[in-house]
């Protein structure tokens, strides 16, 4: 058997590659495995962070909120019982009975304590009367009179002093707030509502009073007269009982609610009242900001106005409505990174009544309880960039998602008045649907808004016309707003040196749509028109 004879081949470096390929893969895997582990530990740190924040969130006793409040404001959150307080009068001794028995035997006192009686309806009339002719400006002698160009802050008011309370408090940390004029418009004769706007010490203050309410006015119109159509009568059966306004039912068929037509009532008289009737405002030129008792607004919301307002000219020449708030059903307020200009982090807060559910949209009378939990128009995941600029975008003005702290100047109420009759006579009980339609029916030149897209006024009310949840009273939503606030002052995203007009997304025009309803009463439609008569 012949050996074999081995032959060396030559070396080609193939079990070297082997080895390096073996190497690289190992090490490939290791810096995987290391970079899973780093974003398991990175993931479980924003989960436990998230987790914190998000418990001192939900943290809405009073003295959370209190301590979020500086001391020196507490004195507006601090509710006065008029039942407990007591006048000079009531501590003086009762003489009659001070002569007990026998010498040597001690008189006896006693003391009566007068309980609060709230003023009867010919009292309340009364007080609205000399109100409403008196005028008087609160604090003038303070901070000057009102200059033209100043912005008058118009707040209407119902009966909800809770979160009344807290809008008083943010308006009072505002930056510039003391060259303002406040002007409280009620549709409510309260003693603690009165002791609490006129303790406000901070800018102007005046008070007016919504002339025609159903507090006033509670078994006639415009409140409800026993004698009105029921809402769900068949007009057939409306006409053979002769109730009132048995000819005029709305779209649907139902008759007249008081207290739903009285929100726009109130606001066409308050409106008309600031504009052509009070003197303080006869030569005003400035802009007049809409606010609403349950609305809250951050520190930076005059600054912001003004900035808008002065590039109104460069930026959107055609708008005639500048709005600070927007109703989010998913708002992200972004952390500040100093690496990176416009960065943005992970949302710290999202809640689908931070700044309210759309209180308008798709409430319809025949729908009017499942409406009231709509919110099908509401922005998701607005990302909101923060430094020295901060955006804005512009688009005709619409009535579900602008009409909350929006503003305009007395030209623009020009052309709205001259539309009266389209505001007056449209059939849809709320007052933002009417406005928008008579942009979209009357005006020539359209309501066109710039809009904010971090919006500097909330919306914190629980309760209201258009819905109402278990607990009217509660605070998560005042404390969710001042921690996003809170989070926005210490990360700098409050007070932008610059404007960044952005393309806003597509929009579909807005079809005309017939009214809400509500309001097909001839007598609604004949106040409404007499409101606009001039009397000045």
């Amino acid at each position: 058997m012949r050996g074999r004879v081995l032959i060396p081949l030559p070396n080609t470096g193939a079990m070297g590659r082997k080895r390096n390929n073996f190497y690289m893969r190992s090490i490939f895997i290791l810096a995987l495995c290391i970079f899973g582990l780093l974003q398991y530990h990175n993931f479980n740190y924003l989960d436990s962070r998230d987790a914190m924040l998000s418990d001192s969130v939900t943290n809405d006793s009073v003295d959370a909120i209190l301590s979020m409040v500086p001391a020196t404001l507490h004195k507006y959150l601090t509710p006065h019982s008029r039942n407990h307080s007591t006048s000079a009068a009531a501590l003086v001794s009762n003489a009659s009975s001070a002569v007990m028995g026998v010498s040597g035997m001690a008189s006896a006192t006693t003391i009566s304590f007068d309980a609060y009686r709230p003023p009867n309806i010919t009292e309340i009339k009364r007080q609205i009367i000399r109100y409403n002719e008196m005028q008087l400006v609160l604090n003038e002698d303070t901070f000057g009179p009102l200059q033209n160009d100043s912005v008058i802050i118009v707040i209407q008011v119902h009966t909800r002093i809770n979160y009344l309370r807290h809008l008083i408090v943010s308006l009072a940390q505002a930056r510039d707030i003391s060259k303002a004029l406040l002007i409280f418009s009620h549709d409510y004769y309260d003693d603690d509502i009165n002791d609490l706007v006129q303790q406000i010490d901070f800018c102007k203050v005046l008070q007016i009073f919504y002339p025609y309410s159903i507090q006033t006015h509670p078994h006639e119109y415009p409140g409800v007269d026993p004698n009105d159509c029921p809402r769900n009568i068949k007009k057939e059966q409306a006409l053979i009982s002769n109730c009132n306004n048995a000819m005029y039912p709305d779209l649907y068929g139902h008759y007249r609610e008081a207290k739903f037509t009285q929100t726009k009532h109130h606001w066409w008289w308050k409106a008309n009242r600031v504009f052509n009737e009070l003197e303080v405002t006869r030569f005003h030129t400035g802009l007049v900001l809409f606010l609403e008792e349950d609305h809250y607004v951050a520190e930076d919301f005059l600054y912001l106005l003004a900035m808008m307002q002065q590039r109104t000219k460069d930026l959107c020449p055609q708008c005639n409505i500048l709005s600070l708030g927007t109703y989010l059903k998913t708002f992200n307020y972004y952390t500040y990174h100093k690496t990176n200009k416009k960065s943005y982090a992970s949302s710290l807060i999202s809640s689908n009544s931070l700044l309210g559910s759309n209180r308008n949209q798709n409430n319809n009378r025949n729908s009017l309880q499942s409406s009231a939990q709509s919110s099908s128009t509401s922005l998701k995941n607005v990302k909101v960039y923060v430094g020295d600029t901060v955006d804005v975008e512009a688009m005709p003005w619409i009535s579900s998602k602008h009409n909350m702290g929006f503003a305009f100047n007395r030209t623009t109420w020009r052309s709205i008045r001259r539309c009266a009759q389209h505001f007056c006579s449209y059939d849809d009980y709320n007052w933002d649907w009417s406005l928008q339609h008579v942009s979209q029916q009357c005006l020539q030149r359209k309501l066109h808004a710039m809009i904010v897209k971090g919006p500097r006024v909330f919306h914190i009310g629980e309760c209201g016309v258009h819905h109402k949840n278990k607990n009217c009273e509660s605070n998560q939503v005042i404390s969710k707003v001042q921690h996003v606030l809170r989070i926005a002052r210490n990360s700098h995203q409050l007070f932008p040196r610059s404007l960044m007009m952005t393309v806003p997304s597509l929009l579909k025009k807005s079809k005309l749509r017939k009214g809400n309803g509500g309001w097909g009463d001839l007598r609604d439609h004949e106040l409404c028109m007499n409101m606009t008569l001039p009397t000045r």
